[in-house]
């Protein structure tokens, strides 16, 4: 059985609902030879990166940088992963107040670092809550997992 993690900072209830949308889309009932692991970033570590054969990353937009507990989470996980998960397929949802993009170069920067590759393209939620942002993360776990338990990623 293959490993997805979710590692999602989830600061608000409407933050929580889009972990929540990451889980319900990668536990989809036609998906059936994936276990998923969900984890705040600072309950996270290496040990769980280790253990997975995908990851999704999910984060808020602070002051035009990614939350302060995925970067605790990158500080401590780089360098013991760094030589045993090159091309980990990942990806990544951004909830952005503003225009998101520091905090998506921010988090592709050390992506690249990682040598791991993109399953997709981030997807930035920006602007004014919207409804439909849970129906995208949502699909964005259905479709991590869904490649995963394909063999495509």
């Amino acid at each position: 059985m293959k490993r997805l993690l979710i590692v999602a900072h989830a600061p608000s209830p409407n933050t929580l609902r889009l972990r929540n949308a990451a889980e319900r889309g990668a536990m989809h009932d036609d998906i059936d030879a994936i276990e998923v692991s969900v984890k705040a970033p600072l309950d996270a570590g290496p040990e769980d990166v280790l253990a997975c054969d995908a990851i999704l990353l999910g984060t808020t937009e602070n002051l035009g940088y990614m939350s302060g507990a995925l970067k605790d989470f990158f500080d401590r996980s780089y360098y013991p992963v760094l030589e045993e998960k090159q091309g980990l397929p990942c990806a990544l949802y951004v909830r952005a107040g503003h225009d998101g993009t520091g905090t998506r170069r921010a988090v592709e920067g050390i992506v690249t670092g990682l040598r791991w590759r993109w399953a997709q393209e981030p997807l930035v939620l920006r602007g004014e809550w919207q409804e439909g942002f849970i129906e995208q993360v949502e699909e964005l776990g259905l479709y991590l997992a869904a490649g995963l338990e394909a063999g495509v990623l």
